[in-house]
């Protein structure tokens, strides 16, 4: 009997191990949550002391309530935006308010910052601490001390007025003829050391390699600031004019001590204005439609801020 070979058994065929269901681990949420435990006590905070305020002036912009004399507010849908448009004393807060801006913050603060960092690049030690020490010193100031300290600088009988009495120059009461550029330059004076700071350590990260192959070239010092020095700190000029733009657009004591707003609304930018409605003629419901236009325009600088610092360079 004739024995029959075996047939040849092919490959084993291994079956792929079943892919986990699609969806996100148990394991994994976990550790999402335990990471987030570190965090969710500022979380909490900022919900409780910033959205909620935000949220709470959001409802009460569309009401009539008032400090005195009612029993109780009611809905008035858009009447308060609305008055705002047709306010002559509004229009004219917003324009002082954007002259303010541009004047203290876009051009002074952000221009002296820039010239007094890159002349502090090429000082000696000692003059770089003392011109930071008087810079610094005058940013440290409360906002009130600093009022005062510009109030006696402006004032008729003031420092100013003194020393162009002893040039033999002509005077003036600075605070009631040029009010709007009295409390920008104070603004200047007080918040140019932030620029200052923010320009100093930009200048620092450029290579020194780049503007000495500039020099040997020939190129003259402005060349250089425009071609170079300029186009390598954009990001830090984005931050530094959002920052400072944010800051100003809120600044209420050093014009409150300076000038109150005065005189016939010469110099009462909106956070004045605000204050007027709500507090001086207890207009609450309005004063805060008033605060919520100014968080609309102040939303708009950072809008286009942060468009431009997302251009590479």
């Amino acid at each position: 009997m004739t024995a029959t070979a075996p047939e040849h058994a092919g490959p084993e065929v291994r079956k792929a191990p079943a892919s986990p269901p699609s969806g996100t681990r148990p394991g994994t949420v976990r550790r999402s949550l335990f990471r987030a435990l570190p965090v969710s006590p500022a979380v909490v905070l900022l919900l409780l002391f910033l959205a909620g305020p935000i949220v709470y002036c959001v409802v009460i912009a569309f009401t009539d309530l008032q400090l005195t004399g009612q029993a109780q507010e009611s809905f008035v849908g858009f009447d308060n935006f609305t008055r705002a448009f047709k306010d002559e004393a509004f229009l004219n807060a917003v324009w002082l308010t954007l002259v303010f801006t541009v004047l203290s913050s876009l051009i002074g603060q952000n221009t002296l910052g820039l010239a007094l960092a890159s002349l502090m690049q090429r000082a000696s030690k000692p003059v770089r601490t003392l011109t930071g020490g008087i810079v610094v010193t005058a940013w440290v100031l409360p906002e009130v001390v600093a009022g005062f300290l510009l109030y006696a600088f402006f004032r008729r009988e003031g420092t100013l007025n003194a020393i162009l009495d002893w040039l033999h120059l002509p005077s003036q009461n600075w605070l009631f003829t040029l009010p709007i550029l009295a409390v920008s330059f104070a603004n200047v004076w007080r918040g140019t050391a932030f620029s200052m700071l923010v320009y100093s350590a930009a200048l620092n990260e450029i290579p020194k390699e780049v503007t000495e192959a500039a020099e040997v070239d020939g190129a003259s010092g402005w060349r250089r600031m425009w071609h170079i020095t300029l186009p390598m700190i954009r990001r830090s000029i984005g931050t530094n004019l959002m920052l400072n733009t944010l800051q100003t657009l809120s600044v209420f004591g050093l014009i409150w001590v300076m000038t109150r707003g005065g005189p016939s609304g010469k110099s009462q930018t909106l956070p004045l204005f605000m204050y007027e409605q709500a507090f001086q003629n207890s207009l609450i419901g309005y004063g805060t439609a008033v605060a919520l236009l100014l968080l609309l325009i102040g939303s708009l600088f950072s809008v286009v801020y942060l468009r431009l610092l997302r251009t590479e360079v």
